[in-house]
C-alpha cells in the first residue's frame, strides 16, 4: 500500500489537473453575445442591423443641424440647455431645478437658473446607470440598476449634496445583462414606480422582470403592479382618472413590422399584458407563445410601430399649448434599430377622440436624417416633462442636449 503522504499528493495533484481542464476549457468557450442578439435565427446571425452608440462626451448644438427641426405651426423649438452628456429622464425641482439622469453614464446632472443664464452641473457622480429621477417634497429620488436612493433638501445642498439615504435595495439580483435601467415616476399613492425589464430579448423572466413594481418611500415595502411587461421605461397616470399609462418596446428579431411597441393601461393591479407569450396583443411567440391563446392577456391601447422604441412620456397639464392639447400624451421615441428602414427618432403626441380613444400624430420631427444610413440620425429624443409655464422640455442623450417646445398665440 502506497504511504499516505504519496496519496495525498498524489489526490491534491488529481485535483489541480481537473482544474487546469476546467479552466482551460472556459477559456476556450465563446463568450456569450450581447442581450440585444439573443433571439436571432441562424438565418439572422449575419444580420448588419445593431443598436446605435451615444455620443458619450455629448456634442455641441452649434455642431449640429437643430435648424431641421420642426414643429407644428404656432410652435417653436429651441436649444434649452447643452453639456449634459447621456441625458435621459428628467425632474422638475420646487425651486426649478431641473434634474437629469443618465444611463450609459453614471452621473445625475442639476440645471439651474443663474441670474438668467442656465448653468449645468454635475450633482451627483460614480452612479451605477442612474437613470430615473423624481423629486418630491424638498427630495430627489434616483433610480440606480440596484436600488432607489432619496437627497432630501436637495435643492439648498446643490453644490455639496447630502448623502444618499437608500429607499430599497437588491432590484438587481442576478446583475441581468439587458433592460436593466429603471424609469422612476411617484404615482397618485404616494409611492414610487419603477420598472424590471426582461433580462434578455427574448427569455422567460424571473417573478420581479418584465414588470412595473412600485415601493413605498416610507417603509421599502415592495409590490408588483403588473406583469409581462418586456421592457417601459416611460409612463404616467391620466390626469382625471389616475390609471397608469406606460410604454412598452416589442421583442426584436421578428421582421421589420412585428411586433410593434405599444401603449397600455393599466386599469387595476395584477393585469398580465402578455410577455413572453404573446406580443402586441395578438401575436403569439413561436417559442413562448406553443399552447397559449393572445386572450389570456389584457390587449394594448394602441399600437405604436415597430422596433420605434417609446421611451418618456407625461400627460401634458400646463395652459401655454392649445385647449385641444390638454390631456393628451407626449412620448419620446427614441427610434429603431432592429428594422431595414429606421423609423421614429420623434416626439409623439397621442390625443383621444370623444370615446377616449386613442390616435397618434409626430409632434417634434427632423432627428431623422436618412432612414436607410447607419446611423440613419443625428439626435434621439429621451424624456419630456412640462414646465410651470406650460413649455415642454425634450431631452436629447445621444448629444446630451435639452430642447424646449413653446406655444405663442
Amino acid at each position: 500500500m502506497l504511504p499516505a503522504s504519496f496519496r495525498h499528493l498524489v489526490s491534491l495533484s488529481s485535483a489541480l489537473v481537473c482544474a487546469l481542464i476546467a479552466s482551460a476549457a472556459e477559456a476556450q468557450a465563446p463568450a456569450p453575445p450581447p442581450s440585444w442578439q439573443q433571439g436571432r435565427s441562424g438565418e439572422q446571425e449575419k444580420s448588419p442591423l445593431h443598436p446605435f452608440a451615444i455620443n458619450v462626451t455629448g456634442k455641441a448644438a452649434k455642431e449640429l443641424p437643430v435648424d431641421k427641426l420642426k414643429v407644428p405651426a404656432g410652435f417653436k423649438v429651441e436649444v434649452w440647455a447643452e453639456g449634459l452628456p447621456g441625458a435621459r429622464s428628467m425632474a422638475l425641482g420646487s425651486k426649478g431645478t431641473v434634474f437629469v439622469g443618465t444611463r450609459q453614464l453614471k452621473d445625475v446632472y442639476a440645471i439651474v437658473d443663474r441670474s438668467g443664464k442656465r448653468e449645468v452641473k454635475i450633482l451627483l457622480k460614480d452612479l451605477d446607470s442612474p437613470n430615473g429621477v423624481v423629486f418630491s417634497r424638498g427630495t430627489l429620488y434616483v433610480a440606480e440598476r440596484h436600488r432607489i436612493t432619496r437627497y432630501d433638501g436637495i435643492e439648498s445642498r446643490l453644490d455639496n449634496p447630502p448623502e444618499a439615504k437608500v429607499v430599497v435595495d437588491g432590484l438587481d439580483p442576478q446583475k441581468q445583462p439587458g433592460h436593466f435601467w429603471k424609469f422612476l415616476a411617484l404615482g397618485p399613492d404616494g409611492k414610487l414606480y419603477y420598472n424590471v425589464g426582461a433580462p434578455g430579448n427574448i427569455v422567460m423572466p424571473s417573478y420581479f422582470q418584465a414588470s412595473i413594481s412600485r415601493v413605498d418611500p416610507k417603509t421599502g415595502i415592495i409590490e408588483n403592479y403588473v406583469q409581462g411587461v418586456r421592457n417601459s421605461v416611460g409612463f404616467d397616470w391620466h390626469p382625471q382618472t389616475k390609471q397608469l399609462w406606460f410604454g412598452n418596446h416589442g421583442r426584436d428579431w421578428l421582421g421589420d413590422e412585428s411586433p410593434n411597441d405599444t401603449l397600455h393601461v393599466a386599469t387595476r393591479k395584477g393585469q398580465h399584458f402578455g410577455y413572453p407569450y404573446c406580443h402586441q396583443g395578438d401575436t403569439l411567440d413561436p417559442e413562448f407563445g406553443k399552447n397559449r391563446s393572445c386572450s389570456e392577456f389584457t390587449p394594448p391601447a394602441l399600437k405604436l410601430g415597430a422596433h420605434i422604441a417609446p421611451i418618456g412620456m407625461r400627460f401634458y397639464t400646463g395652459k401655454m399649448f392649445p385647449a385641444e392639447y390638454q390631456n393628451n400624451i407626449f412620448i419620446a421615441m427614441r427610434g429603431s434599430w432592429n428594422r431595414t428602414i429606421k423609423h421614429g427618432y420623434n416626439v409623439t403626441r397621442v390625443s383621444f377622440d370623444a370615446d377616449g380613444k386613442p390616435k397618434m400624430e409626430p409632434f417634434l420631427t427632423g432627428f431623422l436624417l436618412d432612414e436607410k444610413a447607419d446611423p440613419p440620425m443625428w439626435g434621439r429624443p429621451n424624456d419630456v416633462i412640462v414646465m410651470r409655464d406650460g413649455s415642454l422640455l425634450v431631452s436629447d442623450d445621444q448629444n446630451g442636449l435639452i430642447y424646449r417646445v413653446s406655444y405663442a398665440k
